[in-house]
Order: C-alpha cells, then sequence, then structure tokens
C-alpha cells in the first residue's frame, strides 16, 4: 500500500512538474507572438507611412495660377480741341454764306434781266494779290451793289499765299454796277523789323463799271504797295481795277 501511496504521488508531482513546463513554455510562445506582433504592426505603420510619402511624392506638384493682370480700358478716342471744332464749323459756316451769297447775287441779276426784258449780260470779277511781304492778307471781303457776295478770312495763317481769288463768275444784269472791296492786312517782318506784326492795315475801295447787254465784262482788282521807301507803311496798301469786255474790238 504504501508503494502504491509514492507511486501516486509520483505521478501528481511528474503532472504538476509537466503543467509548470507546459505553463512557462506558454507563456514564452505568448510572449513571443506578442512581440511579433507589435513587430509587426510597426512594420504595418512604417510601410503604410512609406507609402504615403511615395505617394505624395508622385503627386506633381502644380504652380499657382498666375494672377490674371487687371483688364485695362482702352484710352477715349481723343476729341479735337474745341477751339479747333469751332474754327472748323466757322469755316463751313463761312462757305456756306458765300455760295448763299453768290446765288443770291445770281438770282438778283437774273430777275433784272429777264424783268428788264433784255438778253442779260456775264461778268467775272478776280482780285489779285500783289502785296510785299511786309504785309500779308488776313480778310478780303467784296459787295456787289450793296450785297455782299465774297468773304474770305484767314483761319490757319495761309491765306497771303492764294495770289488770286475768283470773287464772282455768271450772269449780270445790263447797266451801271458798283463793285466794292474791304482788304485787312497783318503786318510782317523778321528782326528790327517784328514789331510790324503788331499793326493791322485795312483797304476799302470801290468801282464802277457797266455791264453791255449780250456782251461779257471783265472786272480786276489788283491789291499792291503805292509809293516809295519813304511812304508810311499804313499809306502803301492800295487797290486798283482794271475793266475789259472779252471778245469786243478795241
Amino acid at each position: 500500500m504504501l508503494n502504491t501511496k509514492n507511486y501516486f504521488l509520483r505521478q501528481c508531482f511528474f503532472l504538476i512538474l509537466c503543467l509548470g513546463i507546459f505553463n512557462l513554455n506558454a507563456s514564452f510562445n505568448l510572449a513571443e507572438a506578442q512581440e511579433k506582433e507589435a513587430s509587426a504592426e510597426k512594420a504595418a505603420k512604417d510601410a503604410a507611412a512609406a507609402a504615403a510619402d511615395k505617394a505624395e511624392e508622385a503627386i506633381p506638384k502644380t504652380e499657382a495660377a498666375p494672377k490674371t493682370p487687371p483688364v485695362t480700358k482702352a484710352p477715349p478716342a481723343v476729341k479735337a480741341p474745341p477751339n479747333l471744332r469751332l474754327k472748323q464749323l466757322e469755316q463751313r459756316v463761312q462757305g456756306l454764306k458765300e455760295r448763299a451769297w453768290r446765288a443770291k447775287a445770281r438770282v438778283g441779276m437774273l430777275k433784272e434781266a429777264v424783268l428788264g426784258g433784255g438778253v442779260g449780260a456775264r461778268a467775272s470779277i478776280i482780285h489779285e494779290n500783289k502785296m510785299g511781304n511786309s504785309f500779308r492778307l488776313i480778310k478780303l471781303v467784296y459787295a456787289l451793289d450793296g450785297t455782299q457776295i465774297f468773304s474770305r478770312n484767314d483761319k490757319n495763317g495761309n491765306l497771303y499765299k492764294e495770289k488770286t481769288f475768283e470773287i464772282m463768275n455768271g450772269s449780270i444784269s445790263p447797266g451801271s454796277h458798283t463793285v466794292s472791296v474791304l482788304a485787312v492786312y497783318q503786318g510782317h517782318g523778321y528782326g528790327v523789323l517784328s514789331y510790324l506784326k503788331k499793326y493791322k492795315y485795312t483797304v476799302r475801295s470801290s468801282h464802277t463799271f457797266t455791264a453791255n447787254e449780250g456782251k461779257g465784262t471783265a472786272l480786276r482788282a489788283t491789291a499792291f504797295e503805292k509809293g516809295g521807301i519813304t511812304t508810311k507803311l499804313k499809306d502803301r496798301p492800295a487797290l486798283d481795277f482794271k475793266v475789259t469786255y472779252p471778245g469786243a474790238k478795241q
């Protein structure tokens, strides 16, 4: 019986020893598994971080879109200065006035010719400028029998350059007529004579001529300087009238 008891005790001790060894081995395995799991988890995190970095590097960097420059409005169209536009308008009005005066004069002459029962006459009036360099024409006005038929004002400083002006060329009633002229000059000079630009000289003159029925009459008014070197400038401007009858026997 004692042997049986000892045998039973040895078996129990062996079982306890086996259980202790098993538990110790299990603990070691568990610790190793936990360590491997932690290592695997860390490796997974590192791999994920590396993949994220590579993915970020793979994405092309986009530069900031350039700012759109502000839209600048086109500058407004340059308008002519008011003074220039006013001068241009005055020139157009003056031109229309001249045409109206000429038309009125021709209508009056035709009316006289028709009412007078005759065949009428024709007349031409020419103005010729032969003034010297000390005088520059700035205004020229003609009237026939008290009716203005021509007017020119110097707008751009070039009126004096025109040497011949056709004042009239058309029908006229037979009989006596009077032509009146107004010419205004601006003094001109250089150096010691530059003071002449301050002065203006006005010439008024008239001439009576006869227009023959059925014939033509040509009147030429010539502006010239009379006198000599001792004549005062204000007394030099003058007008000379010459009447001819084209086609008539001299």
